[in-house]
């Protein structure tokens, strides 16, 4: 709900309506961004983010789903906009020309002709950045709460799968059967990733022939 809508959009800003000097200046920061390393956005989530949410809604503790949730939708959002932008900037400029031929305005342009030739990489970039926030540990180990209980609203606090193996591992005995319990949810993790990256594999050698015999 958040790493999507902003991700999208901030590729569309800087692929189609921003100048070449802000284009130049923000592209790198996106890439940086990506490379961030999480235990510096968990530190954020704790530091900043976790007072901020304590005192604007009134609650026992700002690590919650909602602090979580805001620091993945961070994590993914520069892969979403780095894919996403790449995508869009890939479509034949013949597809724009023909376009403004026909008279429609650059806004008309890009929702209506770009965004449809670039959906399968924007498919692509919001796969991978679902990816990259599933498999997240330090983050959501850092401000989710660590609270192993069943959640009832946003604002309770959480531990999900991968800082449950972060967490747990180092005191379950060996091969009993919270070691195993540890090891099933690692390989769930496992093909849940395996299968949104197969998926984002697909997408785009699916529709890349489309795509070519459609700009063909």
């Amino acid at each position: 709900l958040m790493a999507v809508p902003l991700g999208v959009l901030a590729a569309i800003y800087i692929a189609e309506l921003a100048d070449r000097r802000v284009k130049e200046l923000l592209k790198p920061v996106i890439e940086l961004l990506a490379t961030l390393p999480s235990v510096v956005i968990g530190f954020f989530g704790m530091v900043i983010v976790a007072p901020l949410l304590q005192s604007m809604f009134d609650i026992p503790t700002g690590l919650n789903i909602l602090n979580a949730s805001i620091m993945l939708a961070l994590m993914a959002i520069p892969t979403i906009t780095s894919v996403s932008e790449d995508a869009i900037h890939a479509v034949p400029q013949a597809l724009r020309d023909a376009s403004y031929a026909l008279g429609a305005t650059k806004w008309e342009t890009t929702i209506q002709v770009v965004i449809p030739a670039a959906l399968s990489g924007i498919c692509t970039a919001i796969i991978l950045g679902m990816a990259r926030a599933i498999g997240e540990t330090m983050v959501v180990l850092m401000v989710a709460g660590g609270a192993a209980m069943v959640p009832h609203s946003i604002f309770d606090p959480v531990r999900p799968m991968p800082a449950s193996i972060a967490a747990e591992m180092g005191e379950a005995p060996f091969r009993s059967n919270h070691y195993y319990a540890l090891f099933a949810t690692g390989i769930v993790l496992f093909f849940v990733s395996l299968f949104l990256n197969l998926l984002a594999d697909y997408i785009t050698h699916r529709y890349k022939e489309s795509g070519a015999a459609f700009t063909g």
